[in-house]
């Protein structure tokens, strides 16, 4: 059970009065890391993959490991894309193993940020998905430097928020209030009042981009007033450049393992100091009991084709799994054969779907009724289906 939805846990947060992590995983470091703090401190916590930092490692590889350590934990666990840039982005995120997303198109004009949010808010709810949007500028470029970009930032509108999380029904709002992406000079001044209105306005779990950099103080402040779910990676990046420069120099190897030691225990340092500052320690219990399970369906059928050989029944089940598996919320689609060629039904899907409310949105999606109604049904009348979960 500790996938959990994120849903839930920042529901939880924000009832509760303190913020869960949003640490980005960048390589099996930071994961061990993340994971080692979080269960030291019995907190939650959400692992963040990052959209622009995709070119510095291959999602599809790095998902499979994110995710077993989410199921391993014995804390609630949740994977969230940040920072995601299309509906397309945002469709591969869920089918690789993502049960929480943020759709960032806040650089756009109002209207258009709300289109595309829209759109995926609504792909995404399909697949039980909950999804982050943002409104304002937040500056700077995501774990870099923000020094230059200050001039970028724009508040987020009270008017606007209100307007935003009405017409695209995301579950949390990434909002500016002073914060940047990076490392900035001096000490950030925030717009709490702002914060205030934002929150008591919409009374939804509030997120901060930009983490890095704040006062103990301004991180109690903020989380009094709406913020559920913190964002932090550059600190950890310092830290880690850090230790790698003192590995350099103590040690008279400097083979790659040499280099990288103690990396994992310099993050999972950072991240427990983090866990229990913003009120996050402690609360593993209380999150588990009152968070749904991420669980996926598998959807079986079996099944014989009538009047159709061998050879084109392979076709058929070809084109399926090309159509199928790209259908929102679709981890895996499995086909076979029986072995055994004396048997009542001599064919099988498996289709996994995310989560329980795929079953009606991969029923109706206009390319599952294609496959469907066109190719399949018509050559498959004997045959049995059936959804189910593991117990």
């Amino acid at each position: 059970m500790p996938l959990v939805d994120m849903k839930d846990m920042l529901q939880h947060a924000y009832r509760h009065g303190y913020a869960v992590g949003a640490f980005e995983v960048i390589s099996l470091d930071f994961l061990q890391g993340i994971m080692q703090a979080a269960e030291q401190a019995r907190a939650p916590v959400v692992l963040n993959l990052v959209e622009p930092h995709f070119e510095h490692f291959d999602f599809e590889l790095m998902m499979p490991a994110v995710e077993m350590a989410a199921l391993r934990a014995k804390v609630p666990v949740a994977i969230h894309m940040d920072h995601g840039t299309s509906l397309e982005s945002a469709v591969n995120a869920i089918n690789r193993g993502c049960n929480s997303l943020m759709v960032d198109s806040s650089y756009l004009d109002f209207t258009e940020n709300v289109r595309i949010t829209k759109t995926v808010v609504d792909t995404a709810h399909a697949c039980g998905v909950p999804v982050e949007g943002e409104l304002g500028c937040v500056p700077g470029v995501e774990g870099e430097t923000a020094d230059h970009h200050a001039d970028g930032l724009a508040y987020t509108s009270l008017a606007e928020a209100k307007a935003y999380v009405t017409r695209t029904g995301v579950d949390f709002l990434a909002i500016s209030i002073g914060t940047v992406h990076g490392r900035i000079k001096g000490k950030p001044k925030l717009d709490y009042t702002r914060l205030k209105q934002i929150n008591d306005a919409l009374r939804v779990p509030l997120v901060i981009h930009g983490g890095t950099g704040l006062s103990d103080d301004q991180y109690h402040r903020l989380i009094s007033n709406g913020v559920s779910k913190i964002n932090y990676f550059t600190a950890l990046s310092d830290r880690v450049s850090v230790q790698i420069k003192e590995n350099a120099k103590t040690r008279t190897s400097s083979t790659y393992c040499g280099l990288m030691k103690d990396i994992s225990q310099v993050i999972a340092s950072e991240v427990e100091h983090c866990l229990r500052m913003w009120g996050a320690a402690g609360r593993a219990a209380e999150v588990l009991a009152q968070c749904d399970a991420w669980k996926p369906v598998e959807h079986l059928i079996i099944y014989n084709t009538e009047r159709l050989g061998k050879a084109d029944t392979e076709i058929m089940v070809a084109e399926g799994r090309r159509v199928l598996s790209s259908i929102p919320g679709v981890r895996d689609v499995f086909t076979g054969e029986a072995v055994q060629s004396d048997t009542k039904y001599q064919y099988t899907w498996m289709v996994r779907f995310c989560h329980p409310a795929v079953i009606d949105s991969y029923r109706n999606h206009p390319a599952h009724v294609a496959f469907a109604d066109n190719l399949f049904r018509p050559v498959a009348g004997n045959r049995i289906s059936i959804d189910f979960q593991s117990v």
